[in-house]
């Protein structure tokens, strides 16, 4: 949803709005940063999420200063960013980056149905590793009295997508210094055995393309 918040002061036709643009960069996304605001003193905190619909999803302690925090009502300002290439230009002031980020303003809901909670946590851990919650032991009723669920709506949601080459003034493009983009990519990589799993096969989840 177009907004105040949600509408970039520069480079406005960069931004969408779209669930078709915003959802696949949040599913390619494994961690968000949530922003707020406590006592007057801005704070900020990385953490793994998930989407399902149009709800996102992290889960913490509920001793947690942070969560205990959020989930009393305050708005929050929920941020990904995708870093696509590093975009070098002629001048040092046309240098940019090709980039996905998604920006959320939202009040946290904290989940208390059972089932939603247990979906949230299984979502949060096959976002980051696709086929890791059904190879885990049941999570126990101890462990779940001790996670707080959070849930945000993406009702006031936008997209900010910067693509292609530099854009040089007029002036340099022909200065004999190189222009152009150079690819970034998140890799994984072979995962490495823990020592009381050296004799355990690595799962076909693990094994495939990293």
């Amino acid at each position: 949803m177009q907004t105040a918040r949600t509408t970039p002061s520069r480079s406005a036709k960069r931004a969408h709005y779209d669930a078709e643009t915003i959802h696949p960069i949040l599913d390619e996304a494994l961690f968000c940063t949530v922003s707020y605001v406590l006592e007057g003193q801005p704070m900020a905190i990385p953490t793994a999420f998930a989407r399902k619909g149009d709800k996102l999803y992290i889960h913490g302690s509920v001793g947690s200063h942070f969560i205990r925090t959020i989930e009393q009502g305050g708005t929050a300002c929920i941020s990904v960013m995708l870093a696509d290439g590093l975009v070098l230009a002629k001048s040092a002031f046309h240098h940019s980056v090709n980039y996905r980020s998604v920006v959320i303003f939202a009040q946290a809901e904290k989940v208390m149905d059972e089932a939603e909670r247990m979906e949230a946590l299984a979502l949060i851990t096959d976002h980051l590793i696709p086929g890791r919650w059904d190879d885990l032991r049941p999570t126990t009723d101890s462990e779940m009295r001790r996670t707080t669920v959070l849930a945000f709506s993406l009702a006031e949601a936008s997209a900010k997508v910067r693509m292609g080459g530099p854009n040089d003034d007029p002036e340099d493009e022909d200065l004999p210094t190189w222009a152009g983009v150079i690819p970034l990519q998140t890799v994984r990589l072979a995962p490495v055995s823990a020592e009381n799993s050296m004799e355990t096969p690595l799962p076909d989840y693990l094994s495939g393309d990293l």
